[in-house]
């Protein structure tokens, strides 16, 4: 089996890079090679199997045709920039989000006789308010912000190119992924993971909404196990509409802050500092809070049922336990 991933240097293509490297099979089948891309330049691990890697932009002309001649048999496309990024650069959010998700679709499209398993990573952005208490699977898409724009038509695409054959789609809006390791990034959501990341190792972390904010959580974890589950369901179980969105922890900022005070004590929660910041609160309102997320649970997608369960692993696979 051959395996290509966009967007592979970053935090969920790393992780994904790291399991598959691990379990040298994906869907029953042994890895024959894996081909990471990302616009940025970075060194492929060491493998049982051939790992390369390439830096380029998905959007410029000819690069999305050399990755789909390797003919993959499954393409992990997370290439993209993220929500406050998209919202700030308008160009750059449609160039990442859009034009480089048609430039891939297309690639795949022109190679006729190869029809590979593509697991898009969306995003519950393609949703936009007014919200009921949790949203069902048949719930209208109406984006409003940019961001959820350029995921939705991707979904789009993806459905449309499925339904012609040129692909075997399937597209995920992933939760808001929690706890993120590393540094902060430019996601409008990145304070859900800052105000328990930075805690947990001694430093102070900004709040900018206030504590009744609801959201739903997925650990990276979990994330990893989405994508893997996605790459080998079988098509006819999916069915016609191609894109689910997959079930995780709903709970308020308030919630999440007593998640740690429990695993971690009131130390940790002193470091959380309240300064509002109505550009962020802006963005996030218009977020959906609560999903059903039936057809996803039917399929075997499985996440955490507890937020103190996310920091646990958080804690485990980031901090050594």
């Amino acid at each position: 089996m051959k395996i290509l991933i966009t967007g592979a240097a970053g935090m969920i293509g790393r992780k994904l890079t790291a399991r598959l490297i691990a379990d040298g099979m994906l869907a029953d089948r042994r890895i024959a090679s894996l081909h990471l891309q990302d616009i940025v330049p970075f060194e492929p691990p060491q493998a049982g199997f051939p790992v390369t890697s390439g830096a380029s932009d998905l959007a410029e002309s000819g690069i999305a045709e050399t990755l789909a001649e390797a003919e993959p048999d499954v393409v992990f496309h997370l290439a993209g920039v993220v929500s406050g990024e998209a919202e700030a650069d308008f160009d750059k959010g449609y160039r990442a989000n859009l034009d480089g998700t048609r430039a891939l679709f297309d690639a795949i499209r022109l190679r006729a006789d190869c029809v590979p398993r593509v697991v898009y990573s969306s995003s519950i952005a393609v949703f936009g308010a007014p919200f009921p208490p949790a949203i069902p699977d048949e719930f209208q898409q109406v984006p409003l912000t940019s961001y959820g724009t350029q995921k939705l038509i991707g979904e789009l695409l993806l459905t449309d190119y499925t339904r012609r054959g040129f692909m075997d789609g399937i597209g995920l809006r992933l939760p808001t992924i929690c706890v993120r390791p590393g540094k902060p990034n430019l996601a409008a959501s990145g304070f859900f993971s800052s105000i328990i990341r930075e805690p947990l190792v001694g430093r102070e972390a900004v709040l900018p909404v206030s504590h009744d904010v609801v959201h739903t959580h997925a650990s990276p974890r979990s994330a990893v196990g989405f994508l893997l589950h996605a790459a080998a369901l079988p098509s006819a179980a999916i069915g016609p509409r191609r894109n689910l969105s997959l079930p995780g922890v709903a709970v308020s900022v308030g919630e999440q802050i007593e998640a740690l005070r429990r695993v971690a004590g009131g130390t940790a929660v002193a470091l959380i500092r309240e300064e509002p910041d109505p550009a962020v609160a802006a963005i996030v309102e218009n977020w959906p809070q609560r999903f059903d997320a039936k057809r996803a649970r039917d399929l075997g997608f499985v996440a955490e049922t507890s937020f103190d369960d996310i920091i646990r692993v958080h804690i485990e696979d980031e901090l050594g336990g």
